[in-house]
């Protein structure tokens, strides 16, 4: 059963190459992002997280609320492994698919064929199994002949499309997404939310970082609100919405 479970979990990111005033005067004139941490070495850190816990269960579906640079992504990424917590525990229970960057790995001079290979098999299937996917992931992508040519000839729309493709085709046990996924022309758009909505039931847990409030309502039940770090509430998506844009109408 997938879970998520973080325990006083704190996250420091180092800055390098920036002298303390300067880092402190654009923090604090952007008026976002976590705490200034000074060092032992004279260097400084930004607290992107501080002293966050909760505990997710399978089935459980949250949207992650809070303004820019108040660590809805770094809390994805520490799921996902890809940052460490400085603080703190994290468990994370059941294989995790993180789509805020759908196109890593995706190569620019190999053929969108060769491309949903090597994107399929970066997400964890062997070549056997996305072989079986290829077709209804051609299908999705609605690239047609474009999947014989390199994907450097490809729009970005075009590029997206086949990263997206790919993506969802997996059945993840968490799912990690970082706001909304641009998807090209309008009829794409609406095939890939009705694909999306699929994919989204299928996962075990689902973990959500937007500033849309129709997204977030329609895909999660519980909100955390994050505020320079700092996890502010918790609580059903309606309440959590209602309070963190009263807090923005207050200034």
């Amino acid at each position: 059963m997938a879970s998520i479970k973080f325990e006083n979990v704190s996250v420091d990111i180092p800055v390098f190459n920036a002298s303390n005033r300067s880092l402190k005067n654009n923090v604090l004139s952007a008026a976002t992002g976590g705490q200034i941490q000074p060092r032992d070495s004279g260097r400084m850190s930004v607290r992107a997280i501080d002293d966050v816990s909760f505990d997710l269960t399978h089935g459980t579906r949250v949207g992650l609320i809070g303004h820019n640079g108040a660590g809805k992504s770094t809390m994805l990424r520490v799921i996902a492994g890809i940052y460490a917590p400085t603080g703190g525990r994290v468990s994370v229970e059941g294989d995790v698919a993180p789509m805020f960057d759908i196109g890593f790995g995706m190569d620019p001079d190999a053929t969108g064929w060769d491309n949903i290979i090597l994107r399929g098999m970066l997400l964890g299937y062997s070549k056997r199994e996305i072989h079986e996917r290829a077709k209804d992931i051609a299908l999705v992508s609605d690239l047609g002949e474009f999947l014989d040519m390199p994907i450097r000839t490809y729009s970005a729309g075009m590029a997206t499309r086949l990263a997206f493709a790919v993506s969802t085709s997996i059945r993840p046990d968490i799912l990690l997404i970082d706001e909304g996924i641009g998807a090209g022309d309008a009829a794409f758009i609406a095939q890939a939310r009705e694909r999306m909505s699929r994919f989204i039931g299928e996962a075990g847990l689902l973990v959500l970082a937007s500033h849309a409030d129709d997204m977030l309502r329609q895909w999660c039940q519980t909100g955390i609100w994050m505020e320079h770090g700092r996890m502010r509430m918790q609580g059903e998506i309606g309440e959590v919405l209602a309070a963190y844009h009263a807090s923005l109408a207050q200034g």
